[in-house]
């Protein structure tokens, strides 16, 4: 958070290593002051080398009793904490991997913890300290930094990025930047802040500007966001790039621009700019008056710290934009809250001796948009690395905020003390109630409710008057069959058979500790116990009891059940009397983050106030959603994802979120009346491109349509001429098996000749060439306009099936036959051989400027990629049918990748893409459950067994499913398969487990859309026609048997 001192108070020197003592304390968790203060002296005051030193010693020393308070809230000390101060301070991305763990739990540290209310005045040397410590971090940063392309690419059908009706407008992803539009989407729901931003006009003195960098970097930032918001406004398109604000953003943080921004950082320099350029026209406007900023009267609340510091009272008001708030330790919102209003010994605040040191915090004057940053960051010092915390925290949609206000102190510290006393006698009825819950004096422990009748049923029970060994007689093993030292339980879980065992002492195996796996019962249970001796009379006096026992515990149990359950009740209810619930505050907007701490993905809940739902931004993505699913997101607690910043708003203040009306009709303004001339203009005319892509798109396809009639006439060939012989011909008719493909065509050609030979016998060969040519084409059109079952796909039989299924020029259809039936395979008899010289001779006259060879080349070469993929995809799915899932994952990979850009051409280019889908992700599904099984294990081979399987196959693989968030599936499995390993998080397990998940998890939640290097393709077999079209219908008839889930 950025700080700014107003008031620096005498004793420089002194809070200048308090300072850094409070850093340290933060960074490392050691309370030592003493310990703190030899690691500063040994590090000659170097706050890196001093956490280096503390570290790499990994101190672990006790906590002290007395709780560590604000330094800050010194008598006299008016501290300004500030979302964007006006001071031109540098802030880094704290968010990234790092060459060093050390750095990044430092900038972690102090990018999250609550420093800024903890410091004392800040002077010109510490904050040099500072800017040099960050800019080495920073510069650490850029060594490792993964390089993320673009998520996002347009679709090139722009009726895909039509926006539908008034649905929201989403923001592309230009390169890891969802925490750009998660903040920016929160911001421009709110209706004030939309208007001020829209309605923002330059300073009229602008051409004299910049005067300063700050005014040269805010004020064409304000211009790109005015555009953004007008876009976001009235734009056509379904989501709009926002690159040229995301660019000035980023020079600023000099960061490159694949660096992931952190969003309480990314807001806190927002707001600052924001402040900055309102600033700038509001001391234009002051007429002598001292200015007003809007961003400030919108975004910055006040607090009052009162406390006692060393016996000394003081009293302090300071300036807050978004909160910070602590989330360990705590279950909800209201105990953050409290935890941060209340600091040191709350009792020495009133009363009149004491030398103990405390604060408290009341607010007494609220912003209109209060936000909350909820620091889910804390420094592991056994792993030596930070962590998010993913702790479940609760908040609720309505939040009270009058027991936080300075004018309902006195009420509410009437209400904490008597919470306070509650609580304790809570914890009395509770260690109570622990009793008879957990009875006994061992390691285990049952309810005495059940104690007590387990001991019932045991003296009802009908007595024996055999030992429980005697009653195995003449099923026990013959003397000499078993050791002498084996236990009774032994032989009775080896039964009657046991006789048949050999004499020899059974082997000791090596028992493999399963950290998962549950133990089960045996099959064969021992006799149930019972008595051996027991009167009447003793067993009417013991049930007695024990009856009379059990009743008094049920009741004594519940008992101290309902009082608990009411003592929780009346402390929920303490703030719901009418006084205590004046300042209502709505949950406007939840920015959620994904992932871990060095990686992760941002998206946000907005509330429609006017259509009362929650509505879900992600990126490009904009839908409907529900508190449910907000909950389920933001509590955190179960998954990798929760809740980062909260933005609440003053539910009394409706000019937030009110529309706009027109003055003079009364009508509310929507979409594009609501905005100023300008920006209006500027709207339509990116519409207007918008519009002629549209125009474009429908010309293309009508064009294409034209050429689909055109290529329905038969085609005509040129004249003939003697030539030389044209050698080769396609490369994917050279397949390895070059006799079986060559013989599938030359048998079509041979059957073409003859049918033209008996229609024109007495035609010479150019005739019947022709002839030939037509009545192979009229075949061929015949099998592309059919509509076969998946099995039967005609486009493996002939290249020129899929060329006219894909409209191929006539020019590369009409080349292709005459290749076909120039080929050298038909020499073997007479009349074909002149059919052939005559193919030859027109091959050789065509001009260079009649058939573009370039065009031929890739229309033929993708028809060799067609062929390549189907046998991908056919040996994918022979492996996946007999579970060969590692096998199976590579060709299915391939197959999809070469089917998508097949597919990017044209929709017939390629096969059915949902189909290829479904099996790559069911075989990862797989692969994941059997890694997860491995890990499950707990023995060391199997283990690694398995995490060689995720950070081999599964992992790389990962990007490819979430490219492109359109399919829903993909990103459900995805999800599904993190979980499954996220799970194991709350469980216990032996360290050496612990250690090896805590390094795999980062990998496998990384949210990166990096596509890994994979292995080379592997190799295809060499197939004929005839057998690849053979193979390929035998797969597709066995998958048309076989249900598939999900598809």
């Amino acid at each position: 958070m950025t700080v700014e001192q107003n008031v620096l108070q005498p004793g420089g020197a002194a809070k200048h290593q308090q300072t850094f003592l409070n850093q340290l304390r933060e960074i490392t968790g050691i309370n030592d002051i003493q310990v703190l203060q030899q690691a500063l002296k040994d590090s000659n005051g170097n706050l890196e080398l001093a956490v280096a030193f503390l570290t790499a010693k990994n101190a672990k020393v006790p906590q002290l009793e007395e709780a560590t308070y604000y330094q800050t809230a010194l008598p006299g000390n008016d501290r300004y904490i500030s979302v964007g101060s006006q001071a031109d301070t540098n802030v880094i991305d704290l968010t990234g991997d790092d060459k060093d763990d050390l750095q990044r739990a430092i900038a972690l540290s102090l990018e999250e913890s609550n420093r800024a209310f903890r410091e004392t005045g800040i002077t010109d040397e510490e904050q040099a300290i500072s800017r040099v410590l960050e800019a080495s971090i920073a510069e650490n940063k850029a060594s490792l930094k993964r390089a993320h392309p673009e998520i996002w690419s347009d679709s090139p059908n722009p009726y895909d990025r039509k926006r539908q009706d008034n649905c929201p407008v989403g923001l592309k992803n230009v390169g890891n930047t969802c925490w750009f539009s998660a903040v920016i989407q929160s911001l421009f729901n709110l209706l004030e802040f939309r208007r001020l931003v829209l309605n923002f006009n330059p300073p009229a003195n602008a051409q004299d500007l910049p005067r300063n960098q700050k005014e040269h970097r805010n004020l064409p930032f304000m211009r790109e966001l005015r555009y953004l918001f007008a876009l976001l406004v009235g734009s056509k398109r379904k989501y709009v790039d926002p690159s040229r604000a995301v660019e000035i953003l980023k020079d600023a943080f000099k960061s490159n621009d694949s660096q992931q921004q952190d969003v309480s950082e990314f807001t806190h320099k927002l707001l600052d700019w924001l402040e900055d350029a309102f600033q700038i026209k509001a001391e234009e406007e002051r007429d002598g008056e001292k200015p007003k900023n809007p961003m400030v009267e919108l975004f910055y609340g006040r607090f009052l710290a009162v406390g006692v510091l060393e016996g000394k009272k003081f009293e302090n008001t300071e300036m807050f934009g978004q909160y910070p708030l602590q989330v360990n330790g705590f279950k909800d919102l209201h105990e953050c809250l409290e935890a941060a209003m209340i600091e040191g010994e709350i009792e020495s605040l009133h009363s009149e001796n004491s030398a103990k040191s405390g604060q408290e915090h009341w607010f007494t004057e609220l912003p209109p948009v209060l936000t909350f940053e909820l620091s889910r960051f804390e420094f592991n010092q056994a792993l030596g690395r930070p962590e998010k915390i993913h702790n479940k925290l609760e908040f609720p949609p309505i939040l009270y905020l009058d027991r936080y206000m300075h004018k309902n102190r006195e009420i509410t510290r009437i209400k904490r003390d008597e919470i306070k006393r509650l609580k304790e006698y809570l914890t009395v009825l509770q260690q109570r109630l622990e009793r008879y819950l957990s009875y006994g004096s061992g390691p285990k422990r049952f309810p005495l409710v059940d104690v007590l009748q387990y001991a019932l049923e045991f003296a009802s029970s009908k007595p024996v008057c055999t030992s429980p060994v005697d009653d195995l007689g003449a099923s026990a093993p013959a003397s000499g069959t078993l050791p002498v030292q084996t236990s009774p339980s032994t032989i009775e879980q080896q039964g009657p058979s046991s006789s048949d065992v050999p004499s020899t002492s059974p082997v000791q195996r090596s028992v493999i500790h399963k950290p998962f796996t549950q133990s089960r019962i045996p099959p064969d249970l021992p006799m149930h116990p019972a008595p051996r001796h027991i009167t009447e009379e003793e067993l009417s006096v013991l049930e007695g009891c024990l009856h009379r026992w059990r009743t008094e515990v049920e009741n004594d149990t519940r008992d101290l059940q309902e009082s608990i359950s009411r003592i929780h009740r009346t402390i929920e209810l303490m703030y719901s009397d009418k006084t205590m619930v004046q300042v209502p505050y709505r949950l406007h907007a939840v920015l959620v983050h994904e992932g871990q701490a060095n990686a992760g993905h941002y998206w946000a809940y907005i509330y429609d106030h006017h259509q009362g739902r929650w509505m879900k931004y992600n990126d490009i993505s904009v839908t409907k959603s529900t508190w449910e699913e907000l909950e389920r997101d933001s509590f955190g607690g179960y998954r990798n994802a929760s809740a980062y910043c909260l933005m609440y708003i003053n539910d009394k203040e409706q000019y937030l979120i009110q529309e706009e009306f027109n003055k003079e009709t009364g009508q509310m303004l929507v979409g594009m009346d609501t905005l100023p001339s300008d920006l209006r203009d500027f709207v339509k005319e990116d519409n207007k491109r918008f519009e002629k892509e549209l125009e474009e798109w429908d010309a293309e396809l009508a064009q294409k349509a034209q050429q689909e009639k055109l290529l329905s006439q038969i085609p005509r060939a040129p004249a003939p001429s003697p030539a030389p012989v044209q050698a080769g011909e396609p490369e994917y008719l050279e397949q390895p098996s070059r006799t079986g493909t060559s013989k599938h065509l030359k048998e079509d050609s041979v059957q073409a000749i003859s049918k033209a030979l008996a229609e024109q016998e007495d035609r010479g060969p150019e005739a019947i060439m022709d002839t030939a040519i037509k009545l192979e084409y009229t075949r061929l059109l015949k099998l592309a306009q059919e509509d076969p079952p998946p099995e039967c796909d005609y486009r493996l039989r002939h290249a020129i099936v899929y060329f006219i299924q894909n409209q191929a020029p006539k020019k590369i259809i009409e080349r292709t036959l005459l290749e076909q039936f120039g080929d050298h395979n038909l020499s073997f008899d007479e009349r074909c051989r002149n059919i052939m010289k005559v193919a030859q001779a027109k091959l050789e006259m065509i001009k260079p400027d009649e058939v573009n060879m370039e065009e031929y080349e890739r229309w033929h070469q993708d028809y060799k990629n067609f062929r390549e993929t189907t046998m991908f995809l056919m040996v994918g799915l022979e492996f996946f049918q007999k579970k060969s899932y590692m096998e199976a994952l590579l060709y299915l990979i391939y197959a999809y990748q070469n089917n998508k850009e097949l597919l990017s051409k044209g929709p017939y280019r390629g096969h059915d893409e949902e189909l290829i889908s479904h099996y790559r992700r069911e075989c990862l599904l797989k692969l994941n459950e059997h890694a997860a099984a491995l890990f499950e294990s707990g023995d060391d081979q199997e283990v690694n067994n398995g995490l060689i399987i995720m950070n081999e196959l599964i992992v790389p693989c990962l990007p490819l499913l979430l490219v492109d968030e359109m399919e829903e599936k993909d990103i459900v499995a995805v999800e599904d398969m993190r979980n499954r390993w996220c799970s194991y998080l709350g469980q216990e397990m032996e360290p050496n487990l612990q250690e090896k998940l805590t390094d795999f998890l980062p990998k496998l939640l990384d949210c990166s859309t990096e596509i890994k290097g994979f292995n080379d393709p592997p190799k295809l077999p060499s197939y004929s026609t005839h057998e690849l079209c053979e193979r390929y219908a035998r797969i597709m008839l066995s998958l048309s048997r076989t249900p598939a889930d999900g598809r």
